[in-house]
């Protein structure tokens, strides 16, 4: 199956406080809550063609209110600097006391709805008061036994600055660390500026930075042991997998021996990596990662398409780059946390515009496919919340409500009452692309023969895109306009394509676009082109019928 993957934080997504005040606290701005994620919800996920949820900040991480100020990103906090690995985040739960109870619960639902469920694996750093209360009973913590005297040893979890105090230009507000613990960003220093990951300390897996990189992974080292252990007790809580933020931090053999002990006993646990070096995909994919983000090839092209500073062809050679069964093993995507919103001023300003290179993201190839919440809402990203200013990016720091989730959610109802006849078009081609995706067997475990390179007169290779997907006696047809006017293209399929592909010509086909259920007839042969009018910033996916 093509894994489909929806990502949600929950903080955000099931919060219907609308004050939206900047700087707003949690009791002022609210605070979505795992319970308000209902079925109603998980039901219309899976209708839009979802395989996964992503829950993002399902883990105890650093807030405001129960950490120091000074050292946390927010009033909320970041998902990312972890204060406890084994603990749920106290601000989902309807009774903070039964807050594994709850997330039970959505994990239960969750799977009801025919989704499996991922949560965040953070390998590489934890926030600055890390400690936990909830690990279980014969489980050491992080930190526990380190010798803060030592810079490094593979004993440590921590990398240590002996004899240093942490300062830093802001004012830490009484909070004291001696010796100071190298920033999660790799900044080894005392003292971080306010740009480093500041709120977060780098955890150490045995290799020795500061003496030119060497690795000590033998005996394995204390945070392999223990990483490893939360892994398992997470798998245990009967989730399905994990995104792997920053996964190319951590050293990858690592990797190798943690992921070999998780899958021997849950073998269809998933793991999906954060990695932004191509030069490391084969590594990483070899020590057993199931996907890797396509930031740098995939999606940094498309987001040059889709705002004209790229040639459409050049997509090809974002696809071509990972040779044999690498190209199935990327996740694409246009959205996630981390980039900017697609509706933002900061990208192309309206959700539409990329429709056709979502229809690329979802179709081309059998490799995972991920949305991010309000993205087929055409959510703009363009708040001013608090700690986060007007970045086109929704925050991941601020207690926040978002208008096109809750014009969505209709005080948990989620039935789109309160959508605009637009936010309804553009989730309704979401919707639509997305279960073909999931469904459709072409796309799931086809061929996919790019045609592009064939194209000549009515064809822009500059603005058009086009391939087909074959498996068996299922064929698809896939010609995408990149244009911000109505054009009339000009689709060629080569002779080589028919022999690749094994397929017969034909003088005459029917075919229906599987996004609108428009029919058309035309010839399905290497001599005759294929004639279609394509709006702007639209595409088709016709289903041959021979």
């Amino acid at each position: 199956m093509k894994h489909i993957i929806y990502q949600i934080i929950p903080r955000l997504f099931a919060n219907f406080n609308e004050t939206r005040k900047y700087n707003g606290t949690k009791a002022e701005n609210g605070c979505g809550k795992m319970a308000d994620i209902n079925d109603k919800a998980l039901k219309s996920i899976a209708d839009l063609g979802a395989t996964h949820v992503w829950y993002t900040g399902i883990i105890r991480h650093a807030t405001a209110e129960l950490n120091s100020p000074a050292i946390t990103k927010g009033l909320a906090g970041s998902p990312y600097a972890i204060t406890d690995y084994y603990d749920v985040n106290p601000d989902l739960a309807v009774n903070e006391d039964k807050r594994m109870e709850e997330f039970e619960q959505l994990v239960a639902r969750t799977h009801a709805a025919g989704l499996d469920v991922l949560i965040d694996f953070v390998p590489n750093h934890v926030a600055r008061e890390y400690h936990s209360t909830h690990k279980p009973k014969g489980i050491e913590d992080l930190g526990e036994g380190d010798h803060p005297e030592w810079a490094f040893s593979p004993l440590n979890n921590f990398y240590y600055l002996p004899g240093q105090p942490l300062t830093m230009d802001i004012d830490l507000k009484g909070y004291q660390e001696y010796p100071a613990k190298v920033t999660g960003n790799d900044c080894f220093s005392s003292h971080p500026s306010n740009t480093d990951w500041y709120e977060t300390v780098k955890l150490n897996y045995g290799v020795f930075y500061q003496g030119g990189g060497e690795k000590q992974f033998f005996p394995i080292p204390s945070t392999w042991k223990k990483m490893v252990d939360i892994l398992l007790f997470w798998a245990s809580q009967k989730i399905n997998g994990v995104r792997v933020d920053m996964a190319e931090m951590v050293p990858v053999e690592f990797f190798q021996w943690a992921i070999d002990k998780v899958k021997k006993k849950y073998p269809e646990f998933i793991f999906i990596g954060e990695c932004y070096d191509p030069n490391r995909y084969d590594a990483y994919l070899k020590a057993g990662f199931d996907y890797l983000y396509d930031k740098v090839g995939m999606y940094d092209y498309l987001r040059g398409v889709t705002s004209k500073n790229w040639p459409v062809e050049g997509i090809t050679a974002q696809w071509m780059q990972h040779s044999g069964e690498r190209l199935n093993h990327m996740l694409y995507f246009l959205e996630n946390h981390d980039e900017q919103r697609i509706a933002s001023g900061f990208f192309c300003g309206d959700g539409t515009c990329a429709e056709p290179a979502m229809i690329v993201a979802a179709t081309l190839n059998q490799c995972a496919v991920m949305v991010y919440m309000g993205q087929e809402l055409g959510e703009r990203g363009m708040d001013m919340e608090g700690f986060s200013g007007i970045d086109g990016r929704t925050t991941i720091f601020d207690y926040w409500g978002i208008k096109s989730i809750q014009a969505w959610a209709n005080k948990g109802q989620y039935d789109g009452a309160n959508l605009s006849e637009e936010q309804r078009d553009l989730r309704l081609f979401y919707q639509r692309l997305l279960t073909i995706a999931r469904d459709n067997k072409a796309v799931q475990k086809g061929l996919m023969y790019d045609i592009t390179y064939a194209q000549g007169e009515g064809f822009n290779k500059h603005e058009h895109y086009a391939y087909i997907r074959k498996y068996k006696q299922h064929i698809l047809l896939v010609v995408l306009n990149f244009d911000d006017h109505l054009t009339d293209i000009q689709v060629r399929i080569p002779q080589e394509a028919f022999a690749h592909l094994q397929q017969p010509e034909y003088s005459m086909v029917e075919a229906t676009d599987l996004l609108t259920d428009t029919t058309y007839t035309f010839p399905f042969s290497p001599h005759t082109p294929v004639c279609l009018t394509l709006p702007a910033w639209k595409g088709v996916v016709l289903k041959i019928k021979g």
